[in-house]
Order: structure tokens, then sequence, then C-alpha cells
């Protein structure tokens, strides 16, 4: 394919282009009074109908006739005298114009920022009515402060608040002289709440700490000052803390690569490995999205992203109702990412990509190292033994891994892609760090959560997440994406089509409009992504990739209820919405203090999309367009004792496959020879793999009848039905062969006789 020299629209922003966003916005907003509070600038993403006439010339070699304008969204506060107001400014850096600014009403708060958060522990500190507050408590003499921000959550039907965080409040053993001592092991039973705008503490909740069955309200205040802690324990977790000592029998494992990777990654962030072709972004707000991916140059999905993560608290006592992280939009994956160190977070030939992110005043801060790219062994890909030659083929599965690790307070997140060389996607997400708890009263359970350490509630709780795809299967045109569901029922028994009962059938339903639906284990419920218009050559069915959803639990909120309002898109595991640019949020653009959702999922729905020529029936809001499909998933957590002090990972995934996109298995290619680097450390060795002289090494189990391969050798028709000069004996001895591989005691016996 022809190189073609154009920039390409989706190259990573540069320190450069950030900073002529950011003056050109100085410029324009420039007035008495005024202050500008930067809170991101990143790539302004072109029209899909745009991009699309890009990529195909790309892809054809050809140099693409659309010139794409090189936009850099800019959001920001603009502060005039004291009163913010949310603004979104559109760059055009090369042109250095820029094209559009809209303001957002009040009650629409966007994501947090580190400056806002680290506003807060001085807000408390500076608060007579947080020290009010703390002197309701006895903390013995060696304990310290410490304060958690959090969103506020969604607001209360009367509630009508300007931007609010509120904080978890904790103490830490200032005794151990060491900063990441566990304070999580030591809550404290109050949550301040501070105006952003004023950095004051205006309120402060006292929590209640109680059993089951006891009030879910606080207990009056007092006479005296509660003690805290007499009873409670570390929960260290970093080795130099830790009260056991650290493994000392667990032996290395080294991922190695001698002839060095498999991958080749451009400077505009195109990603070339064993097929694939793709390009990565990364967003404040997403992280690491993938782009325009495709597998031996024929496109399979426009764009691959973590959409949206919520995080409801099922505790009913107030104001754990506002408990509700979403951590997408609240605080941004992006603006989270961890810098990952090699050798820690990703093992192996490691490629990193970098960010450049903005500080609040706008200037360019590089984020070092936030996405990790590796290839990595996935044991078999596919194997095959042959009983009646004792040959083995057998072939690695190997993944190339694009993750992400984000810190959300006590939470981590490591996000992945994983691409293979059988052309599968799989979407893995994986939740570790500490989980959230509270204060209780010691010596008392909770139905509200677990108790993990003497007076400490680790409270139950979901993790809803959402992932994207916005599928080109096959084809850039309008119209050659379609989306059907697949299930498999059995057909009822009677004489004419099923007369033993054994017998199943497949059904299709075609997705015409937008909708939402369900996992469905019962019927093996899949999404197909199709191209409606290209046949496979050998099945003639539609070439597609399809996936089967996770049927998790989802959200348990009541439909009434503010959690639910707020994220309709956790109450179904399927979603299929019509593609409009910018319409990339599950639960919506604003989910910061929220009390409903506001152009996600639902309203995508709702306004009435088609997908089809002649839908079944249209909406007057809606239009004909092309299917975005959206999968719901997650975990609810309800904790155990071994998730404390830090939980072990839990892992999530699904898997987007081809579905009669090739002709044949499309690792069928792939390289059986011998991993050499492999050591025997007892028994006797045996090769493998692929050489027909391994037949004879005893690389298999000899009793082909426990393996229920039928008889060793193959059979001469004329041995069925017809006799040929010496058949008799021919075919006598052709048996004794066949039989003596079969049954080890026949083989024994003839040795015994030749002797």
């Amino acid at each position: 394919m022809a190189v073609d020299q154009t920039p390409h629209p989706l190259r990573p922003l540069t320190e450069e282009e950030l900073v002529i966003a950011r003056d050109l916005v100085v410029k324009q907003s420039n007035g008495e009074g005024v202050v500008l509070f930067f809170r991101s600038i990143y790539i302004d993403e072109p029209k899909r109908d745009d991009l699309i006439q890009f990529l195909a010339a790309e892809h054809a070699g050809e140099k693409p006739a659309i010139t794409i304008p090189r936009q850099v969204t800019v959001l920001f506060d603009l502060v005039k005298d004291g009163v913010p107001t949310l603004t979104e400014t559109i760059v055009d850096v090369e042109a250095g114009e820029i094209r559009r600014t809209k303001s957002f009403a009040p009650y629409c708060q966007t994501s947090y920022t580190l400056a806002e958060f680290g506003m807060f522990q001085e807000a408390c500190v500076n608060s007579d009515m947080f020290k009010e507050a703390m002197e309701e408590f006895d903390l013995p003499e060696h304990m310290s402060v410490t304060i958690d921000p959090w969103p506020y959550g969604g607001l209360d039907p009367e509630e009508d608040l300007s931007r609010t965080l509120q904080g978890l409040v904790f103490a830490r053993d200032s005794t151990k002289n060491n900063q990441d001592s566990n304070h999580y092991s030591y809550p404290i039973p109050i949550i301040p709440v501070m105006d952003v705008a004023t950095k004051k503490i205006v309120r402060v909740d006292r929590l209640a700490t109680g059993g089951s069955g006891e009030s879910l309200y606080p207990r009056s205040k007092g006479d005296k000052p509660k003690k805290l802690f007499e009873h409670a324990k570390p929960a260290e977790y970093v080795p130099e803390l830790l009260d056991i000592q650290q493994r000392a029998d667990l032996k290395p494992i080294n991922v190695t690569q001698p002839e060095g990777a498999s991958f080749k990654v451009h400077s505009d962030n195109l990603i070339e490995w064993q097929k694939w072709r793709f390009r990565i972004g990364f967003t404040p707000r997403e992280g690491a999205v993938l782009h325009d991916v495709c597998y031996e140059n024929r496109p399979i999905i426009y764009r691959l992203s973590f959409s949206e993560m919520t995080v409801p608290y099922g505790d009913p006592r107030p104001p754990f109702h506002r408990k509700q992280a979403f951590d997408f939009g609240d605080g941004g994956i992006g603006r989270a990412a961890n810098n990952l160190k090699l050798g820690c977070d990703c093992l192996g030939a490691i490629h990193y990509l970098s960010s450049v992110v903005t500080d609040s005043a706008g200037k360019p801060e590089m984020a070092n190292n936030v996405v990790c790219l590796h290839e990595q062994d996935n044991g078999i890909g596919w194997k095959h033994t042959n009983f009646r030659t004792d040959r083995a083929v057998v072939t690695r599965l190997r993944e190339f891994v694009i993750q992400f690790v984000v810190t959300l307070a006590n939470y981590e997140y490591i996000f992945a892609y994983k691409l293979d060389t059988a052309g599968g996607i799989s979407v893995e997400t994986r939740a570790t760090g500490i989980v959230s708890v509270v204060a209780i009263d010691e010596g008392k359970t909770s139905g509200y959560g677990n108790v993990v350490s003497p007076g400490v509630l680790a409270q139950n709780h979901q993790h809803i997440f959402a992932v994207r795809i916005d599928p080109t299967i096959d084809s850039y045109e309008k119209g050659d994406t379609s989306v059907v569901l697949e299930e498999t029922h059995p057909i009822p028994m009677n004489p004419e089509t099923n007369p033993f009962g054994n017998g199943y059938e497949i059904r299709r339903t075609v997705v015409e409009k937008a909708m939402y639906t369900d996992a469905e284990p019962r019927f093996n419920r899949a999404v197909k992504m199709e191209n409606a218009n290209k046949k496979n050559p050998i099945s003639g069915k539609n070439v597609a990739y399809k996936f089967i959803p996770p049927p998790t639990q989802l959200m348990l909120a009541d439909e009434k209820s503010t959690q639910a309002a707020r994220a309709p898109y956790a109450k179904h595991h399927l979603w299929f919405t019509g593609h409009r640019d910018e319409e990339l949020w599950a639960a919506g653009e604003f989910t910061n203090q929220s009390k409903k959702e506001e152009g996600g999922v639902r309203d995508a729905v709702e306004r009435g999309d088609w997908f089809v020529d002649e839908p079944s029936s249209t909406s007057e809001k809606g239009r004909k367009s092309t299917p975005v499909v959206w999968n719901v998933f997650g975990l609810t957590h309800n904790p155990r004792v071994e998730d404390w002090p830090v939980m072990p990972v839990e892992i999530h995934q699904f898997h987007i496959r081809p579905a009669d996109f090739f002709t044949r298995n499309p690792a069928i290619d792939m390289p059986t020879g011998k991993n050499e680097s492999s050591v025997l450390l007892s028994g006797n060795d045996s090769s493998c793999c692929n050489n027909k002289k391994d037949a004879d090494s005893g690389s298999v189990q000899e009793n082909a009848v426990a393996h229920l391969q039928g008889t060793a050798t193959d059979i001469d028709p004329k041995d069925l039905g017809s006799k040929t000069n010496g058949g008799d004996k021919e075919k006598e001895k052709r048996l004794s062969v066949g039989l003596s591989r079969i049954f080890p005691w026949k083989r024994e016996k003839e040795g015994s006789a030749k002797s």
C-alpha cells in the first residue's frame, strides 16, 4: 500500500498545538475581571463522514480528496466577577482561528480537576465547622487526619447546589513515620461538604455507625467525645510495613523477546502488528481509544472505547444514597492514568505512549507512559493430534495488549484491549485497590457491607461499565454495516422436523432501529455486526464479527431512585443507537451532580433513529443512521475479608470474534516451532509442535481408544468389499497393526512372539 504524506487527522496533540489553542482562547476572553480556569484541552475528532472519506483513501493508497481541519477542543471556566461559566471553544490551530464557542447552563458540571481536589483538605483545615465536628471524637495522640475528596453525587430532588465536593475522613498512624501507612483502617464518621467556588466548608454530615437492625440515621451528639480506634488494627500493604515476610520461595518468571518485538509504532500513533492495523488516541475522559481497527486492511471497528463506569453504593443510610461515582464523567479516566513503570505494570518488550495534557493555567504538561503496548502469550492457540500417526501440531495464541491503569482515590482499574493472532478482540477490565470503607461500632455487623477489620465496614456496591463499539464491518460505506441478534433455540419434538428431540435452530432478528435489550444465556444471545451486502464465499453468510454479552448483574437501585435516573444505561446489557458525532457517553456528557441522564443512550433510543431502508416504524426526531453498539457489564461487589487491605484483581472480559469474516482459521499460518527457552524440571522429555519425526517420540498417549479416535490406520476401500491379489493376508496384516496400536497388551504379546 502506498504511503501518503498527508498528516493524519488522528495524530496525537502536540504541545505547540495546545499552546496555540490556549492563547487564542485567552485572547478572545480577555477582559476586566475575567479569569480563566482550564479544565482540558484535547483533539476535536473529525466528523465521521469526513474521516471515513480520508480513511477510505488512505487504505486505497490514494491521496485523500478531503482536507480535514486540525481542530482542538478547549474546555474551561470563564470566571467573571467571581461567577464561573463552563465554556467550550473549538480552535482551528492550523488556521489560527476560533470556530465556535458555547457556554453551558450552571447545572452542567464537568469532571473535577486535580487542582479542585487539592483545595479540599486546606478548606477543612481552615473551617471552624469542620473543627467543631472533629471535637466530637477522641483520637489517639499518635493519629493524624487525612481526607479523600469525593464527587458529591446525585442531588436530591429538592437540592440546588453550585459546584460541590465532599470528603471521606480518615486517620493515619503517624508513629510509623511513613506517608504510605494505610489510613483506610481508621475511618472517622463525618463527611465535610465544600462549595468549590468559595472554597468553604458549608456542611458536615454526621454518619450512622450502628449495626444490623439499628437506625438509618446518626445518633445525637454525646455529652463527651466518642473514643475512636480503641481496638482498631493496622492494615498495611507496603512491603516495609507488613507484619509478615514477603514470600522468599517464588522464583522469577522473565518475559523476554530476544529478537525484539513483532509490532511497529509510528510517530502518529499508527500501530501495525500481525495483520492488524489501527490507531491509538488518548482523551482526558476515556483514556486510550482505538480508531480504525483493521485486519489485512479490512475495516472492522471505526472507534472502540470505554465510555462510562458508575459505582453505586447500596448502603441506604443518608448521605450514602448519594455515594455514586461516575469515574469517566466525574473524574476523567485519562486524567487519572498512572505513569506506568517498566517491569511493574507491563512485562516484556514494552513501548509506552505519552499524552499532552493541560494544567489549570492552560500550560502543557506531559503525562508520561500512560499507555503500554506489548505482546504476550495466552497459551495454546490451536492444536490437533492425529492419533493414527501420533503427530501433534500446536501453535500459541499471541496477543497484542493496549493497557492503561488508573487510580481514583482508593480504587485502581486496569483497562485493556487485546488483539490476537486469530482475528479476535478482547476488551478487559480489572478492579483492584482498596475497598471504600466507613466506620461501624466495634463488635457489630451490618447487612450494608462486611466488617473487614475491627470498626471498619466495607460497603456493598457495584461497578457497571459501558463499552462503545462503532462498527465498520469490511466497508466504510453507509448502510453496509448492520446489527443482528442471533439466538439458539430448541426445536420442539415432532415427527416431521425433530423426531428424536435433539434438534435446535438459530434464529436471527435484525436490529432495525434504536433499542435496548439484555443478555440471554438460555438462548446464547449474540450480537452480530455484519456487512449486509457482502457474503462469505464459503458459507454464503454475511461477513461479520460477533460477541456474546456477559450476563452480569445490572444496577440494583430502584427505578424511582436518583441513582437509577442518573444511569439508565446500567439497567440493560445492550443498547443500539444511531451514530451522531460527539455522542460518546453512555450516561450523558454531564454526570457530575446530575439528577438524571441527559444525552445518554436512553435519550438516543427515545430519539428513534433507524438503520434499515424500510423500518417497521419511524420517529419524527430520528433519522436513518449507522448503528452504534453499547455493551454494559460489571460486577456486584459484596466485599470479602480477603479483599482487605488491598483486593486481588477481579477480571471481566468480553470477546469480539470473527464470524464468517474469513475463509478459514486466520491463525492457521501461525508458526509451530518449539519454544527453546522452555526447560525440563523433571520427568521424561517429549517433543512437540509440528515435526513428523515427533510422532515416534511418545508425545501423546498411545491408546487411541481412550481418545475416541477409532483405529490407528486408514483402510483401503478394496478391503471393504472387493478382493485383490493377496488381499486376505494384507488385510490381516493391516488390522493386526491397527489393533496393536490400540491395545498395548497385543503389542506386548507380538513382541514376545518375535523374541
